[in-house]
């Protein structure tokens, strides 16, 4: 955030804590109502990023004193990721978690971390994105544009091609075939380049048009596979692994602005734990789905030629990243983390 607006936030801190001091009184204290933020999610219940907002409320509680919790809103309750972005930017949204591909729309500096096969490692991944210094510049970006602040990344796994036609071994494999993608256009040339024809929409659509043949298949990591019951309608999943997109964890500047500084510094402080609590259990939140997706009689195929994959697109990944030097850098850096972090 600008400095101007750290200023003026704790000068409208200081004049609410005056006021609730010459105000408060009775039996009570005056103790003023908890502020409950709400937290939007995509994904259902059971979802890392569902639970790591529920410890960002409690956490934040005890942070401070109870003044500020978090209630949190699965499977698109608030709307889809493109009205909750809008959501965040008039301030009826407080957080959200929001895929790399979306936030790419509001920047197309984020294009970076949404390349194919830019991280050859969660490790990798998670090193840049905890790379504060590395990233302050572009995690500020939305916030005079808009009054959005990216407080942070989480790995949500590798993303591969699922189908209700058939395995997919090679790009020839993908010829024909409605394959859905976020709505972005890197994520729409990228598709078009593995050798399918991409259908951009929002992720709560995707079932219904897998189940009328809409849709052929999709493209996402096992859990959102399972979670969203994908698995019923779309059999054949095959590990092209040509994606490992962050989500990120998304908060109103307006919300942001308006918490007194002390409060605000202690949320601040607790963000790098939610993210990396929502990492990390996204590991065994992987391997329980595709147990649960094989019950249900999904075939899962690794004999997927990747090399051939990534070849269609290097092209475009240096075309991306080369596009100005602020992406240079950016890239530099995951490749730096791809050799200090080796699959």
């Amino acid at each position: 955030m600008k400095q101007s607006k750290l200023a003026a936030s704790a000068i409208v801190g200081l004049i609410s804590l005056s006021l609730a001091a010459c105000g408060s009184g009775g039996e009570s204290g005056g103790k003023a109502e908890q502020v409950v933020f709400k937290l939007a999610v995509s994904q259902p219940q059971e979802h890392p990023q569902y639970q790591a907002g529920l410890e960002l409320g409690k956490r934040l509680e005890e942070a401070t004193d109870d003044r500020y919790s978090v209630q949190v809103y699965g499977n698109e309750t608030l709307g889809t990721s493109a009205e909750v972005i809008q959501n965040l930017s008039n301030g009826t949204v407080d957080f959200a978690w929001i895929g790399g591909a979306n936030v790419e729309s509001l920047n197309q500096d984020f294009v970076v971390y949404n390349l194919p096969f830019v991280f050859d490692s969660r490790e990798a991944q998670l090193a840049v994105l905890n790379d504060d210094e590395l990233n302050t510049e572009l995690f500020t970006s939305l916030e005079d544009s808009k009054s959005i602040t990216v407080l942070g990344g989480a790995n949500a796994g590798q993303r591969s091609i699922y189908n209700a036609i058939r395995p997919i071994r090679t790009p020839d494999d993908l010829k024909g075939l409605k394959i859905r993608v976020q709505q972005s256009d890197s994520q729409v040339r990228m598709l078009q380049l593995l050798g399918g024809i991409p259908s951009p929409m929002s992720f709560g659509e995707v079932y219904s048009a897998l189940q009328t043949g809409v849709l052929d298949g999709a493209e996402n990591n096992e859990p959102s596979y399972n979670a969203m019951k994908h698995d019923e309608v779309a059999k054949y999943y095959s590990y092209t692994r040509h994606l490992m997109i962050p989500d990120f964890l998304l908060m109103s500047t307006q919300t942001l602005d308006k918490m007194d500084e002390t409060d605000r510094d202690a949320l601040l402080a607790i963000i790098p734990d939610i993210t990396q609590k929502a990492s990390d259990d996204f590991v065994p939140y992987v391997n329980e789905s595709i147990e649960r997706s094989k019950a249900l009689g999904a075939q899962f195929n690794d004999d997927v030629d990747t090399a051939a994959f990534k070849a269609r697109v290097a092209p475009m990944v240096e075309e991306y990243m080369g596009a100005n030097d602020l992406r240079a850098k950016y890239y530099e850096a995951t490749q730096q983390a791809n050799q200090d972090n080796p699959a």
